[in-house]
């Protein structure tokens, strides 16, 4: 039977492209989890990206996966709440790295993203900003209405640290904008000062690379905002875990399995 609940649960993690094996350890680690959306990011079409999206909705999660093309990365978005039909792709460039879902009855709109990353080369950097843009027009210049924009974004606020100057301009504007929009960081209403790393590199150099930002109209529903930097310990996969909190009520949870791990329980 279907039930409602008082509380929204999004999780959002960057899954890297796992292998199979990792797959499945990301599988049995998110059958622990109370989470009601999963936003999972550097998705591609492989294996064992295939695994999580069929194992997940062999359960009886809603997914939501456009493959991106080859040698591209994508978003995934899985639910357990119900959520509106799909509408049309949300960015023209780049599509599979923003995904949008509508909880039924227009309770939140949920927009997951997966920027490019870049390294010094014109070609990557025109990329991510070609998406960025893209990106721009496609949420406008005023947040959506009870929404919530999470995912791997691969930008830092300004006021990072440590700093970092090979970051551009137009990589700290982006998040300048979304706040001038009216878009809230929901890690900032729970932590204003502190500083957390959702990727670190092999000389110990972190990123928060990963956000969860919300419309100001949910930010008095924000309950928690917090990463979960187990999925770098356990070497799930090299991000951190963001998991957001929203009160919101009567979300329609749907009727799931919540055994995701291969290895089924016995009946006996």
């Amino acid at each position: 039977m279907n039930d409602h609940r008082d509380t929204l649960k999004i999780l959002t993690v960057n899954v890297g492209n796992p292998s199979l094996k990792r797959a499945e350890r990301q599988l049995e680690w998110l059958a622990g989890r109370p989470d009601d959306i999963l936003v999972l990011t550097e998705t591609n079409t492989s294996r064992g990206c295939d695994l999580l999206a069929d194992r997940l909705a062999g359960v009886g999660w809603e997914v939501r996966f456009l493959r991106p093309l080859e040698g591209e990365r994508g978003v995934l978005i899985a639910s357990r709440v119900r959520l509106d039909p799909r509408g049309e792709d949300l960015v023209d460039y780049l599509p599979a790295r923003a995904e949008m879902v509508t909880v039924a009855g227009g309770l939140a709109e949920i927009i997951g993203v997966y920027v490019p990353s870049r390294d010094g080369s014109l070609t990557k950097t025109e990329r991510k900003q070609m998406f960025l843009d893209a990106l721009s027009r496609a949420i406008g210049d005023s947040a959506t209405p009870s929404g919530v924009l999470i995912g791997d974004l691969n930008v830092l606020e300004p006021e990072h640290r440590p700093h970092y100057p090979w970051f551009q301009d137009w990589e700290y504007d982006f998040y300048n904008d979304l706040l001038a929009a009216g878009w809230i960081d929901a890690y900032r209403l729970v932590q204003p000062s502190a500083m957390e790393h959702s990727w670190v590199g092999h000389e110990g150099d972190g990123y928060r690379y990963d956000h969860a930002f919300v419309s100001a109209d949910l930010a008095q529903h924000v309950a928690g905002c917090v990463y979960l930097h187990e999925t770098r310990e356990l070497e799930l996969t090299d991000h951190s875990a963001m998991a957001l909190e929203l009160n919101i009520a009567g979300t329609e949870h749907l009727e799931v399995n919540p055994f995701l791990s291969s290895e089924q329980p016995a009946l006996f």
